[in-house]
């Protein structure tokens, strides 16, 4: 079930973002999202995103922006051996260096970030925030190992799904970022 909802949503996905981009308004969504999460950093000091791969939604204009106020950023680097995800500094203008899964990420001496914000990629959403990811489990491990750690997810509007599947393992993000909306975890 998870498999064929991932292969739906990635063909939605890059259709969308195809269509953004043909009408000019890629780079605006984009910013649109990368305000939306920049209001919402909530005393944050260190925030860790990732780089893009294909039509995902991009963090780059948030990180940009949370840099030029003065926040710590980083971005991943997978670890294939224990399947783990550890975050190393990053400025824009920095060089990256291709890395597990044709990634691009930090140069592994780049120093380690323990970050209290991580901008997650993901492949559907729904509004309970729980998110449907790539399905190798390496933000499902991290989040396990930082619970404290704020969530928060970007995607695109067309990912959203009725009722995102998910295992006992499975951890809700406490917010998340579209081009149309902010969606916030409901309190008690």
């Amino acid at each position: 079930m998870k498999a064929e909802l991932r292969r739906t949503l990635r063909v939605r996905r890059r259709a969308f973002v195809a269509e953004l981009a043909a009408s000019g308004r890629l780079e605006t969504a984009a910013q649109a999202m990368a305000d939306r999460v920049i209001a919402e950093l909530r005393g944050a000091r260190a925030i860790a995103g990732y780089w893009p791969a294909g039509s995902e939604a991009d963090s780059r204009p948030a990180l940009v922006a949370a840099d030029a106020i003065g926040w710590t950023v980083a971005l991943p680097r997978v670890h294939e051996a224990d399947r783990t995800i550890s975050f190393h500094r990053w400025q824009p203008g920095d060089a990256l260096i291709p890395g597990a899964h044709g990634l691009l990420e930090p140069f592994p001496d780049a120093p380690i970030v323990a970050p209290d914000l991580i901008l997650t990629p993901l492949i559907g959403f729904d509004r309970r925030l729980m998110r449907l990811g790539q399905g190798a489990g390496y933000y499902d491990r991290l989040f396990a190992r930082y619970p404290d750690v704020r969530r928060i997810g970007l995607a695109w509007s067309v990912q959203e799904v009725e009722e995102a599947p998910a295992d006992p393992w499975d951890v809700p993000l406490h917010g998340l970022a579209t081009e149309r909306e902010w969606i916030e975890a409901e309190t008690a």
